[in-house]
């Protein structure tokens, strides 16, 4: 009787199993209709499934009833969920199509003209560590992208330039606001630099050219510096250097972090220890203090805010062509720079950024008994939305002002001469991505001047296209405006803004270890400055000049072909002539040499815990006028710029590192160009000077010293 009893609750249970099952069947295909593989289908809270095969097929029985959530998930495209009903033994889906996932990891990225120095993006030619280890760099930020494809090294500037622009033409933010004066105001032969500590900065973003149309006023390029976000720990960083020294202290925890920080620098006992070929009579001197901080707000939100202060100046002997009479020049330089960023994102897609800056630069110059003051000062408000309507298509939206003043005083005799300029700009941008191999990104920018009393608006274009097999091509245009300089616009507040249009063809090929970019591009300009007279005392300025700027430049960096060595190669080859300022006929600028060579080699020697480094510079030399001779302007040339430059690091413990570092190690005698006399002498000659290096070599020793809990916490932990 019970075994009776048992086979009748079996064949009962069994029958209510198998009237229970339902055989669920269908195919899973991309959007072009091909089959798709490997896609896991499942009912959603069970662990009834299976994956589709090389047909795109599936099929799976399952004992689930009623209302339930089919998903279908892929890596690589986007998960989808269906509602299905279970009440019949068979149910066959209908032809399932999942859509492809975009995101930065595998979609094409625009590069033309881009170029990121960050550790987040894939597409990277520099790393944040690469600023301050390149050595000729000197830990100058513009020192290190000098080293990148596109640029040229004028050894007696120390600024950017850019593919035949000047470097006037390079608009610098931080984190996207504009900074006015971002270079440290120099006198004479003296080369600048940039005046923030790369300490400060994640990450880069250096365009060469069809730039966002988020940023403007600039016809060359725009280079945009990101702060870092919170710091990672509390730590004190002490640095002793052959030319001065600082300190910088961080308070950290998980929500906010601040950091201040003081420097000194005075090269009056390095210049009794090393020959200068300037005479100074007060050697450059100078001191900063900055203030960052960093604080999260609400979930997604982050509020930053900097501010710094720095004063310094020098004095030199510059002495007189064709005269054995040399006159007094001075400088004495006070800036102050402050900018409050925030930014969040919102539901629905929206994220959001507002920020507020301001540059304050004064200069007090002198020239023999000349005194002269000049005020430039910048104010910059800005807004922006990201509105992302799908992972294919997302808008950027924005607005901001630009409160400008500049005046030149002549100090004895109380004149002054000004101009208070307000610029109002309108931007969007739109990128939309057909496919993951496919992206089309267009933009407008719209601005006015108050004091040009004009209105224009800027297109730009930029795709991309990655290649079936490796790389990636991109293309680029644009038109850019860019207002006069402001020691042209003081003397005639009518000039108009002058016009660039860039066309730029890319290919990119970046893998493990190894990045190679080829781009070649063509510029025109319209409306540039002319005036008649000498570039101290222009008279009659108009936007009369034109010119062009053409070529093409090559980027090598390997990093794992030689152990523990990274090495990168640039060419570049740019053929420019423009009319502007006194020139009658289109020239090839001094500041545009044809032919550039840049090599970095750095190499890590694990037994001495030392990195050796290695860069060598090269063009093939300046152009300038020599009035001796009877043919057209800016026909000479100087011999070619060669430097070489040695560094060696050595880490005997994590938080302390010592830095030696010698630019021109062969001590090569560089020229940039010569000084004439305005009258030819008794034999008819106009006698000259050559406008050459501060000294042969320079010389650079730095102790860089970690105070912290965490005994393996350094500089270069920030970086």
């Amino acid at each position: 009787m019970n075994i009776r009893l048992l086979l009748f609750f079996y064949l009962f249970l069994a029958q209510s199993l198998a009237f229970g099952q339902t055989l669920i069947s269908g195919k899973v295909l991309d959007e072009k209709n091909q089959a798709l593989p490997g896609v896991n289908v499942f009912i959603k809270g069970s662990f009834d499934g299976a994956s589709t095969n090389a047909q795109g097929e599936f099929q799976f029985e399952t004992s689930e009833e009623g209302i339930q959530l089919l998903v279908f998930s892929m890596m690589g495209f986007k998960s989808l969920e269906q509602v299905v009903t279970l009440e019949s033994s068979t149910l066959e889906i209908q032809p399932i199509v999942l859509a492809e996932e975009f995101n930065e990891l595998n979609t094409v990225t625009i590069s033309a003209g881009a170029m990121e120095a960050s550790d987040e993006k894939k597409s990277v030619i520099l790393r944040p560590l690469d600023i301050v280890t390149t050595p000729s760099a000197m830990g100058d930020i513009m020192g290190a992208f000098q080293t990148l494809p596109g640029t040229s090294t004028v050894g007696n500037d120390g600024r950017l330039f850019v593919r035949g622009g000047d470097a006037s033409e390079v608009g610098i933010y931080i984190d996207g606001l504009r900074v006015g004066n971002a270079y440290g105001t120099t006198a004479g032969n003296v080369p600048t630099r940039t005046r923030f500590n790369p300490n400060l900065f994640k990450g880069t973003f250096f365009s060469t050219g069809g730039y966002s149309a988020e940023y403007g006023q600039a016809l060359s390029s725009a280079l945009a510096l990101n702060t870092k976000d919170l710091s990672r720990r509390s730590q004190g960083d002490l640095s002793i250097m052959s030319i001065g020294g600082g300190y910088s202290h961080t308070l950290a925890n998980e929500n906010q972090s601040l950091t201040a920080s003081a420097n000194y620098f005075n090269l009056a006992p390095y210049q009794q220890l090393i020959k200068q070929e300037i005479d100074f009579d007060l050697a450059p001197y100078g001191w900063d203090l900055e203030l960052a901080a960093q604080k999260k707000t609400g979930k997604n939100g982050l509020l930053k805010v900097m501010a710094r202060t720095e004063s310094g100046g020098m004095n030199l002997w510059s002495p007189l062509p064709g005269t054995d009479r040399r006159v007094m020049v001075s400088l004495i330089n006070d800036y102050s720079y402050a900018q409050a960023n925030w930014r969040t994102t919102l539901n629905k897609g929206w994220s959001i950024f507002t920020g507020a800056s301001i540059s304050k630069n004064l200069d007090k110059l002198g020239f023999d008994s000349l005194q002269i003051e000049r005020r430039n000062d910048l104010a910059h408000f800005k807004a922006s939305a990201i509105k992302d309507f799908s992972d294919r298509f997302s808008a950027k939206f924005g607005v901001e002002h630009f409160l400008h003043p500049y005046s030149e005083k002549l100090v004895k005799q109380g004149w002054v001469r000004d101009f208070k300029d307000q610029e109002t700009y309108l931007f969007t941008e739109w990128d939309y991505y057909f496919t993951k191999a496919f992206v089309l990104r267009g933009g407008l920018r719209a601005g006015t001047s108050s004091v040009a009393e004009e209105q224009w608006v800027d297109p730009r274009i930029s795709l991309a296209y990655q290649l079936p097999k490796q790389g990636q091509i991109s293309l680029a245009a644009g038109r850019f405006h860019q207002l006069p300089m402001d020691n042209f616009r003081v003397l005639n507040t009518n000039l108009q803004n002058s016009e660039s249009k860039h066309l730029l063809l890319n290919y990119l090929l970046s893998k493990e270890g190894i990045t190679f970019r080829a781009e070649a591009f063509y510029k025109s300009y319209d409306n540039l400055v002319t005036f008649e007279g000498s570039l101290e005392n222009p008279v009659s300025l108009k936007n009369q000049g034109e010119g062009f700027a053409k070529g093409l430049d090559f980027f090598f960096r390997d990093r794992q072909t030689f152990k523990n060595t990274d090495y990168w190669v640039t060419y570049s080859f740019v053929d420019s002539k423009r009319q502007f300022n006194q020139y009658q006929t289109q020239v090839q600028p001094s500041f545009a040499p044809k032919h550039n060579l840049s090599v970095v080699v750095k190499h890590f020697i694990v037994p001495l815990k030392s990195q050796l480094g290695a860069s060598f510079a090269f063009n093939d030399g300046y152009t300038y006028t020599d009035p001796n001779l009877d043919n057209s302007e800016m026909s000479s040339k100087t011999k070619s710029f060669q430097n070489l430059s040695l560094s060696w690091s050595y880490l005997p413990k994590p938080n302390l590192i010592i830095h030696l570092a010698c630019t021109n190690v062969l001590g090569r005698d560089n020229v940039f160009g010569y000084s004439f006399s305005p009258k030819a002498n008794t034999e008819g000659i106009f006698e000259s000077i050559p406008q050459g290096q501060v000294a042969p070599r320079f010389l650079f020793l730095g102790i860089f010293l970690t105070l912290s809990k965490d005994k393996n916490a350094n500089q270069l932990n920030n970086l």
